[in-house]
């Protein structure tokens, strides 16, 4: 992922040269491979420990403008019930009516809106995402690693990105007090992002 979006006024003051001489040879339509990509979070647990967690199953496309990132864009929708942690009974009470509803809300979307260079390999993507049918705009800071040929003459480009969400604006709400203070599940959720996108033939 990385320069998608549309043109936004507020921040076109993007040229190329402010975008990576690499990428800017990269425009093309892109397809992520989610057997070389990661989308993960990390959740802070009874206020002492962070419990990571990924989603298995997500299909995503991607438009890169390497000459002018404002008019990039890109498309992730993720199934919901993918959601791994490490712990079967940990995964089923994500499932369940406490947190994501998958039997009602089987799907989470992220749509670009906007999307900025930041200088050299850094960029920031802001769009539209959308968990339990609630729409919020979410920023994401994204590092751009590189592009290469692989063995089968796939054209492949990698991003690594991060952003939080404080989970409650989507309706996530469930928690348990703790005896000590605090509370069971933290609120603010950090969202990572390692995509490895194929270039469309």
């Amino acid at each position: 992922m990385g320069l998608f979006g549309r043109k936004n006024d507020a921040t076109t003051a993007t040229t190329t040269d402010a975008v990576s001489a690499d990428l800017a040879a990269l425009s093309g339509d892109y397809t992520i491979d989610p057997s070389h990509s990661t989308i993960g979070f990390v959740a802070r647990h009874a206020m002492v420990t962070n419990v990571k967690g990924s989603f298995q199953d997500f299909t995503g496309a991607l438009h890169l403008d390497g000459g002018d990132p404002s008019k990039s864009t890109a498309s992730i929708d993720v199934k919901m019930d993918s959601i791994e942690t490490g712990s079967a009974d940990r995964d089923g009470h994500l499932k369940s009516s406490d947190f994501f509803k998958t039997d009602e809300f089987p799907t989470m979307t992220f749509r670009s809106t906007s999307a900025q260079a930041l200088g050299g390999d850094d960029y920031r993507i802001t769009g539209d995402l959308t968990i339990l049918g609630t729409t919020k705009p979410l920023s994401i800071d994204l590092e751009f690693n590189g592009s290469a040929k692989d063995p089968f003459g796939n054209e492949r480009v990698g991003f690594e990105g991060k952003a939080q969400i404080v989970r409650s604006e989507w309706g996530l709400t469930w928690n348990a007090a703790l005896e000590t203070g605090g509370v069971l599940v933290s609120d603010k959720i950090k969202l990572v992002f390692d995509i490895s996108a194929i270039k469309n033939a």
